[in-house]
């Protein structure tokens, strides 16, 4: 019987969701039928979600130095203890109403400040530590809760998200970003830079890396023959020049020495964007490239993000995101930390068990 793979998963910005929705995904027993997962965070932190999570009252907490000594059994949660939130000092964003009334602003100020501080440092922390389990061996695939950016570059990390740290400390040049759910897939040319940048960042070049990534991503995922459709930065993919030009001298080369590889695109040619996910949705493309941010977001979070307007809750908050071209796997959540409703329990976590089965996927084809 093959091993089941270790996924390392990182409790995320300990005053946001992390720490409830691992609870909550590890309460599922047949989680551990697929896979041995550790929690990299703070021990108290997750004894704390156990605490306001429904139906969680059973779970114990193992809290280790080292991977090896984990049990990997249902009913206990693992944890590498990194040891770096103080409770007393972790604030969280709902709970700032009734502090006002016990603090002058000034304090309160000071006091949310020092939180944020010291959870950015610690949620860098658990990303940099499991990086390093996994580029050891000791973890199969890493799984990422969300982080926010402005608490680590607060806390002297000046990096704009996961990705990028983890294309530092695995001395990684060429990657890029899938979001995924279900069957709809795409990969950015550009992310984390402001429109106006993202439209000079479509190159040949880089256009072309991309397609060979996505190629590659979906050859890992078991897909042996992948159909790649590349969408237009213009309306219209530019209508021969009239709306720009990036489709006639940067994308359209691309794609031609994409194909000259054996690289499969259907289309042969870019698809406008207002087309491309509708045609991917109907199996015309196993994965979309794009060329910026939002253009492979919104889609993505439109399928995935389902809000019940009558009950005034998500009923669903899904889809992953898989950083490609790493020497290790990394699977994240799609979604933010959540820290207005943080510490109550109520966080959903149907992303973080899809990004879990993405890394159990990849791990087992690997």
């Amino acid at each position: 019987m093959k091993q089941r793979p270790i996924l390392g998963i990182t409790m995320g910005d300990p005053s946001g969701n992390g720490p409830e929705i691992s609870v909550k995904a590890l309460m599922d027993p047949t989680t551990y039928e697929r896979c041995r997962p550790i929690v990299v965070g703070d021990a108290k932190c997750i004894e704390a979600a156990v605490a306001v999570v429904k139906g969680a009252e059973s779970l114990t907490v193992n809290a280790v130095k080292e991977v090896k000594d984990a049990k990997f059994v249902f009913g206990t949660i693992d944890v590498l203890e990194m040891n770096q939130v103080d409770l007393s000092k972790r604030l969280y964003k709902k709970d700032r109403k009734a502090l006002a009334e016990k603090m002058g602003a000034e304090e309160l100020a000071s006091a949310y400040k020092e939180s944020q501080v010291m959870c950015g440092e610690a949620a860098f922390q658990y990303v940099k530590k499991v990086i390093e389990l996994a580029m050891a061996g000791e973890v199969d695939a890493t799984v990422t809760n969300a982080l926010n950016k402005d608490h680590i570059n607060m806390a002297g990390h000046h990096y704009s998200g996961h990705t990028e740290i983890y294309a530092h400390y695995t001395d990684t040049s060429k990657y890029t970003m899938m979001l995924a759910h279900e069957e709809l897939r795409v990969v950015h040319v550009s992310t984390h830079v402001s429109l106006r940048e993202a439209c000079d960042r479509v190159k040949k070049d880089r256009v072309l890396e991309v397609i060979r990534i996505a190629n590659e991503g979906c050859k890992a995922l078991g897909i042996a023959e992948p159909k790649i459709g590349v969408a237009g930065l213009n309306p219209h993919c530019g209508e021969n020049g009239m709306f720009g030009r990036e489709e006639i001298e940067e994308i359209q080369p691309a794609i031609d020495a994409a194909m000259a590889e054996g690289i499969c695109i259907p289309e042969k040619a870019p698809t406008p964007p207002d087309t491309v996910f509708s045609k991917a949705l109907g199996g015309w493309y196993d994965i979309v490239v794009v060329m910026y941010h939002d253009q492979g977001h919104i889609p993505l979070k439109v399928k995935g993000f389902v809000y019940n307007k009558a009950e005034k809750k998500w009923d669903a908050v899904a889809g992953i995101n898989v950083t490609l071209g790493l020497p290790i796997i990394r699977a994240s959540v799609d979604h933010g930390t959540g820290e207005g409703h943080a510490g109550d329990g109520s966080a959903n976590e149907l992303s973080l068990i899809n990004a879990m089965d993405y890394a159990i996927t990849l791990a087992n084809h690997r």
